[in-house]
């Protein structure tokens, strides 16, 4: 039986002498001396604001503050132009078809932005860091102020980056299920009182909910405005109705979230149709279609490893105990048995599926970062 993370059990835990292995493993195959999280396995060989976001995380969970310092002064330096002022990050940098390096699209991603902002408000907090306090709130500013909008009859919501994902002559904007992570909300809800973050947690399942109606999640979605002050979720025009790549987040922040979230439950519940799809045939699906449940290949392991989280707090201990050893195996041990190393996507799901299982983190009620070494250290 999974044995999950409790204060106490962090307390008696040696987390400060006891070094995180995937951490470990990801600082030393993907992240460069001077801060930059790589995905080498694309011809642009580029970082984007995902990898340097997440990669801060991960930092934070492990109490690595100087990778910490140096993945955020990179972002800063590359995608921020130096500073945090008004603009939000760039969201992706690399090799650009001129033989240089530097930004490739300098649009963000609010999904990035909301990780980057709750990264520096808990390490702020965790930390003792006024400095990352107020760089983190001013981002969460900025993403409200820069990539919210009103749906005509829904209410507030985050497009998935400030330009492109609105068409004014059809009256339609493009969305991303899996960019919204309700613990993220829950902090910004407490630490920018003056937007409706709160609001924004509730309406994000309310999306879950009108856009799976099989209980299967699509990589995109979209709303449409019907009439004056109406507006309805429609298939998205540009990837159809398939649930894939993007899609498996949202499962993973799903079963991320405390059980006492009063939207855990619900939420869970709305996305039953991949567990269910698992146990029928044996394995995850690598496509699925959210209206009619046809599914395509078979998905590599780090989607196993992002449902975890989801499984275990579902109580499909069955599915759970079956995929950690070859987890293990995959993403622990590529390096000693001459594997392959995972793709930087696949890591990044087992980061945070595997860092759950094992303990070195959870989310509390309220969205706050419980790690293993804050009361050890």
């Amino acid at each position: 039986m999974l044995l999950f993370f409790t204060q106490a059990a962090a307390a008696a835990s040696p987390a400060c002498q006891a070094p995180w292995p995937l951490w470990e493993l990801l600082s030393q195959h993907y992240l460069s001396d001077d801060g930059r999280i790589i995905d080498d396995q694309v011809s642009t060989q580029h970082s984007t604001s995902e990898s340097q976001s997440y990669g801060m995380f991960f930092a934070l969970v492990a109490n690595d503050r100087a990778r910490f310092d140096q993945i955020w002064k990179w972002s800063l330096d590359n995608l921020l132009d130096g500073e945090l002022r008004n603009t939000l990050p760039a969201w992706q940098w690399g090799l650009r078809d001129d033989g240089e390096w530097g930004v490739i699209d300098a649009n963000a991603a609010s999904d990035a932005n909301l990780w980057f902002s709750y990264a520096l408000l808990e390490a702020g907090r965790l930390w003792s860091e006024p400095k990352y306090t107020s760089q983190g709130l001013r981002l969460a500013q900025l993403v409200a102020e820069q990539e919210w909008v009103e749906l005509p009859g829904f209410g507030g919501q985050l497009l998935p980056g400030p330009t492109g994902f609105f068409d004014e002559e059809a009256g339609l904007w493009r969305l991303n299920p899996s960019y919204l992570m309700i613990p993220q909300l829950r902090v910004l809800a407490r630490r920018d009182p003056n937007h409706d973050w709160q609001g924004l947690a509730v309406r994000t399942l309310e999306m879950i909910r009108a856009v799976s109606p099989r209980g299967l999640a699509p990589d995109w979605t979209a709303y449409h405005q019907t009439a004056e002050g109406q507006g309805s979720f429609v298939v998205d025009p540009v990837t159809g109705d398939i649930g894939s790549y993007d899609a498996i987040r949202t499962y993973l922040w799903a079963g991320l979230m405390n059980d006492t979230d009063p939207l855990a439950r619900p939420l869970r519940h709305a996305l039953y149709g991949l567990t269910a799809m698992t146990r029928r045939s044996g394995w995850v699906p690598e496509k699925v279609s959210t209206l009619t449940g046809a599914s395509q290949g078979t998905a590599p392991a780090g989607f196993d490893a992002a449902l975890l989280p989801l499984w275990a707090t579902t109580g499909q201990y069955d599915l759970v105990n079956s995929r950690v050893p070859a987890l293990r195996a995959r993403f622990e041990h590529w390096s000693l048995s001459g594997a392959p190393r995972p793709a930087y996507y696949d890591m990044m799901l087992a980061m945070f599926g595997l860092g759950w299982y094992d303990q070195h983190y959870r989310f509390a009620a309220d969205g706050s970062l419980l790690t293993r070494w804050e009361n050890s250290c």
